[in-house]
C-alpha cells in the first residue's frame, strides 16, 4: 500500500504558509510510510522529541484498482470512497529540513501522522469536487475546507501520480488541506466530518 499527499493543494493554505498564490505548474507529490497509518479511532501517541506538531485536516481518496498513466477522463473510475484524513506534520522538524534544502519525509511519515477515518462510498457523497469536510477539536471546528477549492481537482491528481507511480487497490490520497492549520496537545479530542457525517474520531496521548 502506498500513502499519497499533496501540499499546497489550496490557495489560503499556501498563503497561510508564506508561499503566495501562484498557481504551480504540477502538483507537489510526497509519500508517507505505510507505518504511519493511524486508523479505526486508535489514539495519536504524540511524539516527545519532535517538537510542534500540527494537524492538517484533507479529503482522503480510495484507489479500488491497478492503474498506469490514467487519463483525466477515466480517473474517476479508479477510486471508490472517500474520508477525512489527518496529515500531522512535525512543523519544527520541516522548517529546519526544509532551510537546509534536505527533504522533509521525516516530518511527514513518521507512525500515526497519516490518521483516516470510515470510509464513505462515492454514491453517497456524490460529485467528489463539491464536498465539505471540518475538524473539531475538543467540540469545536478548527478547520473546515472544501473541495470544490483545490488547485488541482481529484482526478488530474490520479492522473498526474499514475504517471510515475502503478496506481493499485489500497493506495491512499491524501489531497491536501485548506487553511486553518494548528498545533494539537495531549487529551485533545480530535473528530473529522465529511459534510455533516462524522466520520474520524480519536484522542491524542
Amino acid at each position: 500500500m502506498k500513502i499519497f499527499a499533496i501540499a499546497q493543494n489550496y490557495s489560503a493554505h499556501k498563503q497561510e504558509m508564506g508561499d503566495g498564490d501562484r498557481k504551480p505548474d504540477n502538483p507537489v507529490i510526497f509519500l508517507k510510510a505505510d507505518s504511519s497509518l493511524l486508523k479505526n479511532r486508535k489514539p495519536f501517541f504524540l511524539p516527545d522529541d519532535l517538537g510542534r506538531i500540527d494537524y492538517e485536516t484533507e479529503l482522503v481518496v480510495r484507489i479500488c484498482r491497478l492503474g498506469k498513466s490514467v487519463p483525466v477522463r477515466f480517473a474517476h473510475r479508479y477510486y471508490d470512497a472517500v474520508t477525512c484524513g489527518i496529515d500531522f506534520t512535525a512543523r519544527d522538524l520541516q522548517a529546519r529540513l526544509k532551510s537546509e534544502g534536505l527533504p522533509w519525509d521525516l516530518s511527514k511519515g513518521f507512525d500515526g501522522a497519516a490518521a483516516i477515518g470510515e470510509w464513505v462510498p462515492l454514491d453517497q457523497v456524490g460529485d467528489v469536487q463539491q464536498i465539505s469536510f471540518h475538524l473539531d477539536i475538543n467540540g469545536h471546528t478548527v478547520q473546515t475546507g472544501h473541495t470544490s477549492d483545490m488547485i488541482f481537482p481529484v482526478d488530474e491528481l490520479i492522473s498526474y501520480i499514475s504517471q510515475y507511480f502503478t496506481l493499485r487497490t489500497g493506495d491512499l490520497l491524501f489531497t491536501g488541506t485548506p487553511a486553518g492549520i494548528g498545533p494539537v496537545h495531549i487529551d485533545d479530542h480530535l473528530d473529522g466530518f465529511i459534510g455533516e457525517k462524522q466520520v474520524l474520531s480519536f484522542n491524542v496521548k
